[in-house]
């Protein structure tokens, strides 16, 4: 892994809720993208007022970062590749702006110059050899990837997107590409109820013949959980027939702190339960958000 250091070149508004912002910069010369659609990045952040100055850690061998002793921790944030263009030395990164947040208020604020660093992107979007059809569900957070996966599908495959936007002024431009149809819903986005699993249970109902199919999802992490449930357990999909990523949480910082208030022993507990190589990722993930919600989180 590679920690790039990236400058602002540009700020684009795309809507009331969403910016786009372009970077560039020596540092990026080395960024190497991985072409899947919703790779994303680790944001590391000013720490303070200049925004300028980032204390940008070392790339450890297993893949993580360490900040050097004596220098300040940059606020880290998980963003998603809008586009990659190696050869301009830029990347496209859409943030939203709800009023809140480290990034968001980073992002709102955003000009030419701007320093930050970035990490080397990884990729989950992993469809089966097979791919006739594709459906994607998200809220406002992965419509940046949604985006870009109808950009990079081939015209063969047919694509269904339900997307769930807070209102009429959050809905943005995709790519118009054939066989691709887009379905806006207004609400969730932190501003009701989440109808993430309503619509995945609705646009792939019991019975739905997924042979040639995938189905991607992507939104709020605890709004997601019975969306897994519901594709793995009641449609009973294998693994490689659809992937569930959390991309935020509502009222994050506090989740973190209950997280980290619980007994070492239960978050022992927690941790272990990942260790079983001879399951599926998607089953722990399930066994795992199931004792999550047994404890309040």
């Amino acid at each position: 892994m590679t920690i790039h250091r990236a400058v602002v070149a540009r700020v684009r508004p795309l809507s009331t809720s969403m910016t786009r912002i372009t970077f560039h910069g020596d540092g990026l010369a080395a960024f190497v993208s991985t072409g899947v659609g919703d790779e994303y990045v680790r944001l590391f952040l000013p720490h303070g007022p200049d925004r300028t100055e980032v204390s940008l850690p070392d790339a450890t061998d297993n893949g993580g970062w360490r900040t050097p002793e004596g220098r300040p921790e940059a606020p880290v944030r998980t963003y998603t590749v809008r586009a990659a263009r190696p050869e301009a030395g830029e990347i496209d990164i859409d943030f939203v702006l709800h009023g809140h947040g480290t990034a968001s208020g980073w992002a709102a604020a955003a000009r030419p110059g701007d320093v930050i660093g970035l990490n080397s992107p990884t990729g989950l979007y992993s469809p089966p050899a097979d791919l006739a059809r594709q459906i994607l569900v998200s809220d406002l957070s992965g419509l940046p990837a949604v985006g870009r996966l109808i950009e990079n599908t081939p015209d063969h495959i047919t694509t269904r997107a339900v997307l769930e936007v807070p209102d009429p002024s959050c809905v943005q431009p995709l790519p118009d590409r054939p066989g691709v149809r887009v379905t806006w819903t207004y609400g969730g986005n932190g501003h009701g109820p989440s109808r993430l699993a309503e619509l995945v249970a609705a646009a792939i109902p019991p019975g739905t013949d997924l042979t040639g199919g995938y189905v991607w999802v992507a939104g709020q992490t605890d709004a997601l959980r019975a969306v897994r449930r519901y594709l793995r357990k009641e449609l009973k999909l294998p693994v490689e027939r659809f992937k569930v990523v959390g991309y935020w949480m509502p009222d994050g910082d506090s989740w973190t702190r209950r997280y980290e208030a619980l007994p070492a022993a239960v978050r022992s507990e927690l941790d272990s339960m990942w260790q079983n190589p001879a399951d599926e990722a998607e089953d722990l993930a399930i066994r795992y958000e199931e004792r999550l919600s047994t404890l309040g989180l």
